[in-house]
């Protein structure tokens, strides 16, 4: 028997007790409105590890990405670090090639200068 079913038997057994009917139908959506709940808490009980995996699989590939994209940007930071070294250590040639030959460069950015003292 469905809720429906149930208040048309309560309100009917009310009725004939004789004007009980208002409070046996008031219990009777009460009841409805419990069982309601109870069904829905339930349901969302079931439904928790499924939502959870669900949860920990979309995760786990966020994770997965974003170490695929750390490891190949610490890749282009080496590269970018190596080349940085090799263009110093060009520049600096040029410059002590410019020495020799009598020519001044101009002052270096105190970036570089900085770069050329600390490696850094």
């Amino acid at each position: 028997m469905n809720v429906g079913e149930w208040a048309a038997v309560i309100g009917a057994a009310g009725s004939l007790l004789g004007g009980g009917g208002f409070f046996v139908a008031r219990a009777t959506v009460k009841a409805a409105r419990a069982t309601a709940a109870a069904q829905q808490a339930a349901a969302l009980a079931t439904a928790a590890p499924a939502q959870q995996a669900a949860n920990l699989a979309v995760l786990e590939a966020t994770v997965r990405r974003v170490d695929e994209e750390n490891g190949a940007l610490r890749g282009e930071q080496a590269r970018f670090r190596s080349l940085l070294r090799a263009f110093a250590w060009t520049v600096d040639r040029w410059a002590g090639q410019m020495h020799r030959a009598g020519i001044e460069p101009e002052p270096v950015h105190p970036l570089v200068e900085e770069y050329n003292r600390t490696g850094v």
